[in-house]
């Protein structure tokens, strides 16, 4: 027998769920447009002469300078961004690598110390790289480092490993012993489990640390000007400085200088985000 059944319509979100909703929506498209603003008028504005720039801020070129970007990479911009490209590499290859064995170590073994070892890293994230330029201007000196790559690529190193090592550390106390069990079974010995099973599962994290590295790499300025002398030795945020005149400064061709030197890390971002978000979800401080 067939029993008519009255239809119940989905239950419609209340009217404080939808306030609430509406509250969060325009925050963050808020946020998203205090964020880009900034990003898109150094675009335009690389785009136009310095007398332009000051005459009519907020509009659109009058006529697009690209000769403003040709000139800023033949000033210097070219030897500036590879030198930036040799330090953040290195740095980065160095900081995720490094990171990812002391990760390995403290979170696959058990030893003496190993607490205070931990304990001794996270504090080292408390150490300001302004605090320390003083004695590290004096170790480069020392150790006849000072005016080279290698200068900047060890501070780099040096400042981010710690928070490197701990958010690898989160990620792999994570990954079941099983694993590592089942791989021990199967004759691996510990470094094969450390390349050939943690660094492969531990990709998402692994390209998050990288990010953020080269993020801190790509953009230091202070050890920048500090450490290095030499102008064809200088990264593009020292390098940049160069741009700037005593009694005049060319604004068009500084801005088309700045747009070229963050077209790397937005595009790293952009290729690495869906592993970038990953890693932070599953990278969380754990033990």
């Amino acid at each position: 027998m067939y029993n008519n059944k009255t239809l119940v319509n989905p239950k419609k979100p209340s009217l404080k769920k939808t306030i609430g909703l509406i509250t969060v929506y325009t925050f963050l498209i808020g946020y998203l447009l205090i964020v880009l603003y900034p990003l898109f008028w150094m675009v335009i504005s690389s785009f136009k002469d310095t007398s332009e720039i000051f005459r009519s801020v907020w509009a659109l070129p009058e006529k697009w300078l690209f000769q403003n970007f040709i000139d800023a990479w033949n000033n210097g911009i070219a030897e500036y961004f590879v030198n930036s490209i040799i330090v953040t590499s290195v740095s980065v290859i160095l900081t995720v690598f490094l990171g990812a064995l002391g990760a390995f170590g403290l979170s696959r073994f058990k030893f003496r110390g190993q607490n205070i070892l931990l304990i001794v890293t996270m504090g080292s994230l408390m150490v300001s790289p302004q605090i320390s330029l003083i004695p590290l201007y004096e170790l480069m000196q020392s150790f006849g480092l000072y005016d080279s790559l290698w200068a900047l690529i060890l501070p780099y190193i040096a400042y981010r490993l710690p928070f490197t090592l701990l958010l690898i550390r989160g990620f792999f106390l994570s990954i079941p012993k099983d694993y590592e069990e089942a791989a021990f079974i199967d004759g691996y010995n510990i470094y094969q489990v450390f390349f050939y099973l943690f660094i492969p599962m531990s990709l998402p994290i692994l390209c998050t640390a990288a990010i953020m590295s080269a993020y801190f790499s790509w953009n230091e300025f202070l050890f920048a000007i500090v450490f290095i002398n030499s102008d064809s030795l200088r990264t593009i945020p020292a390098g940049l400085l160069q741009f700037r005149g005593v009694l005049e400064t060319n604004w068009g061709v500084l801005l088309a200088g700045l747009t070229i030197s963050a077209i790397p890390i937005i595009s790293l971002f952009l290729f690495m985000q869906k592993y970038f978000l990953r890693g932070l979800a599953g990278g969380g401080v754990k033990g």
